[in-house]
């Protein structure tokens, strides 16, 4: 018994002077690191994302391969929206119609006497 009291004191102060071995500093309770924009997320915004970590938390080197996976992808998706966008604007400056105009109907019988 008096070991167990042992490893229980020992495990205690070595919790305290060096922490929980987390990277991160404690966050406070019912809050989170996690961070992103509401809208226009970017491959930066996703490699940026820091977790709190856990005792039961998942295998860091995983978490980053997947972020970094989907990080890569909406860099890629981006420059496609972007390089459609200019297509776009490409074509509609080569168009160049203008407004369509109307014709008042009253104006062309009057025309067509």
């Amino acid at each position: 018994m008096g070991v167990a009291v042992l490893v229980a004191l020992i495990f205690a102060v070595v919790w305290f002077v060096f922490g929980r071995g987390e990277e991160l500093p404690p966050v406070q309770k019912g809050t989170t690191l996690t961070r992103l924009p509401r809208a226009g997320i970017t491959g930066d915004d996703v490699r940026t994302i820091l977790f709190q970590q856990s005792f039961r938390g998942y295998k860091a080197s995983e978490v980053d391969w997947a972020l970094e996976k989907l990080a890569r992808e909406i860099d890629e998706l981006r420059a496609v929206v972007h390089d459609l966008q200019a297509r776009d604007d490409l074509d509609a400056a080569a168009a160049n119609t203008g407004p369509i105009p109307v014709i008042d109907p009253k104006k062309r019988r009057d025309e067509q006497r």
